[in-house]
């Protein structure tokens, strides 16, 4: 068997687009210029030079923690509990919804490590380097989400602080919230990689005090009684609590894990590559979410405030002298996670043809952030319904990619090839049918087994659940109070882990011989 990895140092200069030696997502892959460590990184999608890899697995540790020690993380208390389940039930499904999501983070991640470009180029490998462009549009579509959903609640949380500290109020305030959160988000990006490394370690500890003393303060607010007194629900509710924690965490990151392990070296173990991954990104939002449990089950108004307003609804029970800190540490926290969505969208978007330098199209992906941002802000009466019900509709295409790369991944024993990666006749191809036929029918099975519980705040995703009438799942009742689903297992959301199973399961039997002949070419 030839070692792909012996073969696939291609020589020449890297493009001046920082995309590739020409831009193209079919020209061979030219090794990142030595001295990408500078003020700003010019690598884009093409593989990172030798002498870049110098990173250590417990570097992985920054991005993740700092982009998920958010106190944002609190507010999924409230959204679990609204599943109807008690306390007890709530903390089992955060805590293995969490880790087992970011675990599956971490073996995506093994791909950066072993292949030194970001996800959505070594995902070419399982899908083809043009097929590999139906699940780029839906990780950038992702990535562009979650990036505007955390920049919205930065700027909420702005207006909440400066109101409640009668500093200012009014669309004014939202505006240049918006404006400045947005600057600061694509600045960052913009400079890159290196740059980001360097503020998350900071942010980390800085963030992680500032959370703890945060928890000290409203611990007063915390009632154990009443947490405590929630009934026990159905499996069926924890299943669905499950799927909406899996996709609002480590999902929600999968398709740019592998971005933040491409500087590690080839020499690293798998083992510590998924261990790192997985206690950076977990950690904080375990903490975060049983503490969040805590306070959401003490009080019934608090959890109604956070649908509207995750962060200004914790801002409302802590001392006055206490929001300006806190209002700096949520900001900052919510734009270190936008930070990281925002410059994996845009390699992202390079890797789908689009010949730009990678500065630049973080810059593109910026404008587009500011837009939504300053949109939802002023036009969405909702922040939660939106978000869920976008987390959900494309959480099960990611799944599904998720579900076939991971297959794809632990399938392999031998580094990728270089040059085949941009190359449509190479070993992988142009297309890898089998890939994007699991991938499109585990999304339209899986959508059929979702529904929108948010049917007023995005009537747009009314459309999905048409699998579980026939399957007696569930009952849709068109009530002239309000439409909604009936059954136990209505609001499961199972199509997601379908999704990813599916996925997973064709891949790993179906391409298994497919992927040996490739690595014996």
């Amino acid at each position: 068997m030839t070692s792909p990895d012996s073969t696939a140092s291609p020589d020449g200069p890297a493009s001046s687009d920082g995309s590739g030696s020409s831009g193209d997502p079919g020209s061979p892959a030219s090794p990142a210029p030595v001295g990408g460590a500078g003020v700003i990184e010019t690598t884009g999608i093409e593989i990172i030079a030798e002498s870049e890899r110098t990173a250590k697995p417990r570097d992985l540790v920054w991005p993740w923690f700092a982009a998920n020690v958010s106190v944002f993380g609190m507010s999924y208390g409230s959204y679990l509990l609204g599943f109807s389940i008690s306390f007890v039930q709530a903390t089992i499904v955060a805590v293995i919804g969490i880790v087992i999501s970011f675990a599956l983070c971490g073996l995506v991640a093994i791909a950066g490590k072993r292949g030194s470009a970001p996800t959505m180029v070594l995902s070419r490998a399982a899908f083809g380097v043009h097929g590999q462009k139906v699940p780029g549009i839906v990780s950038w579509l992702t990535s562009i989400g979650w990036e505007t959903s955390l920049a919205i609640s930065a700027v909420l949380a702005t207006a909440t602080v400066f109101d409640v500290l009668g500093l200012a109020s009014g669309q004014a305030v939202t505006v240049i919230a918006a404006i400045l959160i947005a600057a600061l988000i694509v600045t960052a990006s913009v400079l890159g990689y290196h740059t980001i490394m360097k503020l998350q370690s900071i942010l980390t500890w800085a963030t992680g005090a500032m959370t703890i003393l945060f928890m000290i303060l409203t611990i007063p607010h915390i009632d154990l009684a009443a947490v405590l007194s929630a009934p026990s629900g159905s499996p069926q509710a924890m299943i669905g609590a499950l799927v909406m924690v899996m996709t609002g965490f480590g999902l929600g990151w999968i398709n740019i894990a592998a971005d933040w392990s491409r500087y590690q070296k080839r020499t690293t173990s798998d083992g510590s590559i998924v261990l790192w991954n997985t206690v950076g990104g977990a950690a904080a939002p375990v903490v975060l979410v049983i503490f969040g449990l805590l306070l959401a089950g003490s009080d019934e108004g608090l959890a109604g405030a956070i649908e509207g307003d995750p962060i200004g609804a914790l801002v409302t029970i802590l001392p006055l002298w206490a929001l300006i800190p806190f209002w700096i540490i949520a900001v900052l926290t919510l734009v270190s996670g936008a930070v990281l969505g925002i410059y994996s969208s845009g390699l992202t978007l390079i890797s789908l043809g689009i010949r730009i330098p990678r500065p630049a199209a973080a810059a593109v992906d910026g404008v587009i952030l500011t837009a939504g941002t300053i949109w939802v802000a002023f036009f969405a009466t909702s922040f939660i319904g939106p978000f869920q019900s976008f987390l959900i509709t494309l959480g099960v295409p990611i799944a599904a990619w998720a579900g076939i790369l991971i297959a794809d991944i632990l399938s392999r024993r031998a580094n990728y090839d270089e040059k085949a990666l941009f190359d449509p006749a190479g070993r992988y191809g142009a297309v890898d049918w089998t890939s994007v036929i699991t991938m499109a029918v585990a999304s339209v099975l899986g959508w059929g087994l979702v529904v929108n519980s948010f049917a007023e705040a995005a009537p747009w995703n009314n459309w999905q659940g048409y699998l579980l009438e026939p399957l007696g799942l569930g009952t849709f009742v068109d009530d002239p109070a309000g439409a909604y689903w009936d059954g136990n297992w209505a609001y499961s959301n199972i199509g997601v882990l379908l999704a990813l199973v599916l996925g997973f399961v064709v891949t790993w039997f179906a391409r298994r011989g497919k992927i040996r002949r490739q690595e014996q070419r």
